[in-house]
């Protein structure tokens, strides 16, 4: 039998995949192709479906910011979140967009200025790197490695000014 790290930790399953999945299950949000994924949705693959962390990856480039890579089909884009049992969201990324062409297009897809956005169109003039970002909540993930069950026992800092103690 081979081992595979991957298979026990995670599961991946890209955002036509996760549809399928998730619409033999009744929710609040009707979902097709196109529409975000809801935490209702996420909570379900991660809680019962999977029963452990998934990274859903490929979203529809409707539901991802104009700046995040176009791939190759045309209709997806180069991003993941990282869904956790009883948390949600830990992690979500993307790849941003190098190709200038379609960053220009993607703008216009948008609808948004080419005036107020020329100083990030600027940046890739004369050429960049492929390069990547992501977010990770850090009080997620904080709530993750201790073990604990609410978000509140984590977090360093009072949310609201005088709240301390409550």
């Amino acid at each position: 039998m081979e081992f595979s790290l991957n298979s026990i930790l995670w599961d991946f399953q890209n955002y036509n995949m996760t549809l399928s999945l998730v619409t033999y299950k009744t929710f609040e949000t009707k979902l097709r192709w196109g529409v975000p994924l809801t935490a209702e949705h996420l909570s379900y693959l991660a809680d019962d479906h999977y029963k452990r962390p998934v990274i859903i990856y490929d979203y529809p480039k409707a539901v991802k910011p104009f700046y995040v890579r176009l791939n190759d089909d045309g209709k997806t884009v180069a991003a993941f979140d990282m869904v956790v049992p009883k948390m949600g969201t830990v992690i979500t990324g993307s790849q941003s967009e190098e190709r200038l062409d379609m960053l220009s297009a993607r703008m216009k897809e948008f609808d948004l200025s080419r005036d107020q956005y020329e100083w990030y169109q600027d940046l890739r003039k004369h050429g960049t790197v492929k390069h990547s970002g992501f977010r990770l909540g850090f009080d997620l993930m904080v709530l993750l490695m201790t073990g604990l069950t609410d978000v509140r026992d984590v977090v360093p800092f009072p949310r609201t000014h005088g709240k301390a103690n409550n």
